[in-house]
């Protein structure tokens, strides 16, 4: 057992650094850190937000993250809450039949690509070939005003692109989000709070997010410049691959 607040303080001085600084490099607000130092959790919104900047600020300081979640999850966390994503898996080291695996995928990838640049080559060159064949876009104007692609005339996204343009809009209000690249524990690209009027852009083969309070009454979602209306409302963890968004099982 050990004191989280005082760890956390001792570790920001030593750096020479200041609650602004922290704030401005981690984009949590000053007063949520001041929380965690003095280890008065109440007044972050819910536990969700407690784990979440907790996690980030001790990872930004340079210390275990996960070792502050479950200091954090043994003696302050309610039994009723169940921790998302509190823990992560032991790395195993590769064995072979996993290496030959990765090697298959790979292979399958290149050949896809391979596939996608023929088909567009011959698109290009049959001018009778719709372009947004086997696509659906939207033919009303989104919300905010925004027009959908077949209203500005603009080239749709490929129908099955090996990656994912995710872009997330606070239109309505904050909204505190973790993002992290290729699995639930896999590195982490964004960790804190998009504020109202800002707008965060990620790319990635395969997209982990794991939101704060109600994630979809405050946020416009698009993928692949596509605005979704049908984004898993009220899910604390959402996963987002070229196939579409799906919450966590």
């Amino acid at each position: 057992m050990f004191e989280i607040g005082n760890s956390l303080r001792e570790a920001r001085l030593r750096q020479g650094l200041d609650l602004a600084r922290v704030e401005d490099d981690t984009k949590i607000r000053a007063k949520y850190l001041q929380g965690l130092e003095d280890e008065r959790f109440e007044v972050l919104p819910s536990e969700t937000y407690v784990k979440g900047f907790l996690r980030t600020y001790a990872e930004y300081l340079g210390l275990d993250g996960q070792l502050y979640v479950d200091e954090y999850n043994s003696r302050f966390a309610s039994a009723a809450e169940e921790p998302v994503l509190s823990s992560q898996p032991t790395r195993r080291k590769r064995r072979r039949g996993e290496s030959n695996l990765v090697v298959a995928a790979l292979a399958g990838i290149v050949a896809v690509a391979v596939l996608v640049v023929v088909a567009f080559t011959l698109s290009e060159d049959s001018p009778d070939v719709s372009p947004t064949a086997g696509l659906n876009p939207a033919t009303t104007t989104g919300d905010m005003g925004e027009t959908t692609t077949e209203e500005t005339g603009a080239t749709p996204p490929p129908a099955n692109p090996a990656s994912v343009v995710l872009q997330l809009v606070a239109r309505r209000g904050d909204c505190w989000v973790t993002v992290r690249r290729g699995a639930p524990n896999g590195d982490i690209v964004f960790s804190g709070t998009i504020y109202q009027g800002e707008t965060q852009r990620f790319t990635g083969r395969r997209l982990w997010l794991e939101f704060g309070d109600a994630p979809s009454a405050n946020l416009n979602v698009r993928l692949n410049g596509r605005l979704l209306r049908d984004f898993p409302a009220g899910e604390p963890v959402v996963i987002v691959t070229p196939e579409g968004v799906r919450a966590q099982d």
